[in-house]
């Protein structure tokens, strides 16, 4: 499929068809995935790099109801949807996360954060500390409750420091954590995907993937998305450079002043965490151009758990983060 004529012709000296390439690679990838795994599972959030994935998996794995190449797939995907839910998740992606997985058919599996506190696996200094990093004890305990050996997930190199290490199947231990320095070679696209009992892998099917690939492709493909990542106002302060977002778990602090800007998400995850960017783009064709022009990953231009040390995120991923 072509990009659309307004996107050439709003941005003329971009090339599009790599976007073919990257999408033959990542399909390749699911597959291999289904074939190697007996129980695995596609980690879907809602956000952006989910969305995409999913939609690679629909073309992976079902057929279209329309021989022309329309947009509505029929068929199951061979494995659930994932997501651990902090419950410090904004609201709007959370009701679009329920009601794509209801449009689609397909199965969900949620693990919770709040049941992890409930049986006392997680415990919290403070109730608006921020949940991101329990995430992965949430994530551990639903894979060892469902038995999951093969978890798919939307991470690129390009995010961070520690991503760009990571190979596009990555083994993970029987106690779920990354060693860095164990990782299997990956010559010729060709994975070993030999576990014992207790381990598993992650794999990473948009590994090699861009920012502005992906919004190049949910403009191609006509992705839906929350509308969280197009521009709206948004009541947010201005704290440590960024902008975070006003709500019940991120109330303004002593002294700062509460501002009224138009925003949008790059990135969306936790509440305590993520912040937007100023935007005027309403659609995903503007937000290609303003990608066009950043400097910072989204990660380091949104995310205040990123910021706490350079190695903040390798040492989450030890752990067992996704």
């Amino acid at each position: 499929m072509n990009a659309p004529a307004h996107l050439e012709h709003l941005l003329p000296g971009l090339d599009h068809q790599h976007l073919d390439g990257l999408e033959e690679e990542a399909i390749f990838i699911l597959r291999e995935v289904a074939a190697s795994f007996e129980r695995p599972a596609l980690l879907f959030s809602g956000g952006k790099d989910s969305c995409v994935v999913l939609r690679l998996a629909e073309k992976a794995f079902k057929h279209r109801a329309d021989a022309a190449g329309g947009d509505d797939f029929r068929g199951r995907l061979p494995f659930p949807l994932l997501h651990v839910d902090t419950g410090h998740n904004f609201p709007e992606v959370i009701e679009f996360r329920d009601r794509r997985v209801a449009e689609m058919g397909e199965r969900l599996v949620v693990g919770s954060v709040e049941d992890s506190i409930r049986r006392g696996t997680v415990r919290l200094a403070h109730p608006l500390e921020s949940r991101n990093g329990h995430q992965t004890v949430a994530l551990l305990e639903t894979i060892e409750a469902h038995r999951f050996d093969g978890l798919i997930g939307g991470a690129r190199r390009d995010e961070e420091k520690a991503r760009a290490k990571e190979r596009i199947f990555s083994h993970r231990d029987s106690f779920g954590q990354w060693q860095p320095k164990e990782q299997r070679p990956e010559l010729w696209t060709l994975f070993n995907t030999r576990l014992r009992p207790g381990e598993h892998f992650r794999a990473f099917p948009i590994s090699n993937w861009t920012e502005l690939d992906v919004w190049l492709y949910i403009a191609r493909e006509r992705i839906p998305l929350p509308d969280l990542y197009y521009s709206h106002p948004r009541e947010v302060v201005r704290r440590k450079g960024l902008l975070v977002p006003v709500t019940a778990v991120t109330p303004p602090q002593a002294g700062e002043r509460v501002e009224t800007v138009d925003v949008r998400f790059r990135t969306v995850g936790d509440m305590t965490c993520t912040c937007p960017v100023e935007s005027e783009a309403t659609d995903a064709i503007e937000v290609v151009a303003e990608t066009l022009t950043v400097t910072v990953s989204e990660r380091g231009a949104t995310r205040l758990d990123d910021r706490s040390s350079d190695a903040a995120m390798e040492r989450r991923k030890k752990e067992g983060y996704f």
